[in-house]
């Protein structure tokens, strides 16, 4: 069996670029995943995907998916690749991030969690098992195993408990897998999260159990959850000295463009956010110049390229003036146009990180570029 990651590349500490072998293609990381919650990243079409903005994996998620459009329309349609024509890669997360999300209308218990919808009101479970089962019959190439994300504020004992409950279910995730073959002929592989909050003992603690666990690759959960970047970045570089170096590392839920040049300077290869396609909505653009508001007057009679160093064809089709019009008319185009270009920036902002990363100077790039970012244009 052909390994699952390669390290092509280690630069100076613990960046490096790699590759992840799936059945659904090559990925090359570090890489980020654009967030295809229903099966769709919003405003934009598969096609777009691949060919404009070259996302080589993307993300679906259990909870909505479960909800919606449910498992016997995605088993007749053979899986989630095939419902949504999508060919390569996908990771799909637990839905414990979204049972999370929904503290005022759960019940949690060692069995698992149950929930009311937030589209019909109507009572669900999920457990470990279930969990698992959900994900196989979608099918993606990466999937999570069941955990419980603390909340930001959380007190030390809450933390601790809720830590290992994670533990505790990821056993019962792992036995399931064993046990059950996947569905539609490809193979798939689960990652065990990293719970613990900002504790370091316990995210130490955590880091350790989830390495023993053995699996194909790891994550960390539980942050960019409203903690200081300060402590994400302790805590990341924290938990990635511990997990194993021949094994991908997913930081999960991040984040902003100097997030992720950060993270990727702390060992992580894999990240998701739906920062890009969301801010977009609200007329926020992120370039290699810095962050643009397409609804400042200052582009009313800007006849330029929307982003003269950008890597998709909105960015040479369309003029600033022209986008901040669509906004300010509330135009759907707009969000489209704005999503494109985000999410091409995104893909093409790891494409640049890695190059750096492979020619060994990825820490002197990321400490210039990362002011230059955070400008406000």
């Amino acid at each position: 069996m052909s390994k699952f990651f390669e390290i092509e590349k280690t630069s100076q500490s613990k960046a490096r670029a790699g590759f992840l072998h799936t059945d659904h293609g090559d990925i090359q990381t570090p890489i980020f995943m654009p967030v295809g919650t229903v099966a769709s990243v919003k405003t934009v079409h598969q096609r777009e995907l691949k060919e404009d903005i070259d996302a080589q994996i993307i993300l679906g998620n259990t909870y909505h998916l479960m909800l919606r459009p449910g498992m016997g329309i995605m088993q007749q349609a053979g899986g989630l690749h095939k419902f949504m024509n999508w060919d390569r890669p996908i990771l799909t997360d637990s839905g414990g991030y979204q049972v999370f999300s929904l503290s005022k209308s759960r019940k949690m218990t060692e069995e698992g969690v149950k929930f009311k919808s937030h589209i019909d009101g109507s009572y669900h479970f999920i457990s470990p098992e279930k969990s698992m089962e959900i994900q196989r019959q979608i099918g993606a190439d990466i999937f999570m195993a069941f955990d419980e994300c603390t909340p930001y504020p959380c007190e030390y004992n809450q933390a601790k408990l809720s830590m290992e409950l994670t533990h505790r279910w990821l056993k019962r995730c792992v036995d399931w897998t064993k046990d059950n073959e996947e569905l539609y002929g490809h193979k798939q592989r689960l990652f065990p999260i990293v719970q613990g909050s900002t504790y370091s003992d316990l995210r130490k603690i955590s880091a350790e159990v989830i390495s023993e666990a053995g699996a194909e690759g790891n994550a960390i959960g539980g942050l960019s959850v409203g903690e200081p970047e300060e402590e994400m970045y302790r805590i990341t570089n924290e938990v990635t000295d511990i997990l194993p170096k021949d094994k991908p590392r997913y930081l999960m839920g991040v984040g902003t463009p100097w997030n992720i040049l950060e993270s990727i300077g702390l060992g992580v290869d894999m990240m998701d956010c739906v920062m890009p396609t969301r801010n977009a909505r609200n007329a926020m653009l992120f370039t290699w110049q810095g962050v643009i508001n397409m609804k400042n007057e200052k582009w009313k009679n800007d006849f330029s390229a929307l982003d003269e160093f950008g890597t998709s064809f909105v960015d040479r089709d369309y003029s600033k003036a022209y986008v901040r019009h669509l906004f300010v008319a509330k135009e759907y185009l707009a969000k489209q146009i704005a999503s494109i270009h985000n999410l091409a920036f995104y893909l093409d902002l790891v494409k640049v990180a890695r190059e750096h990363i492979v020619a060994g100077d990825f820490y002197e790039w990321k400490d210039s570029i990362i002011p230059q970012l955070k400008q406000r244009l």
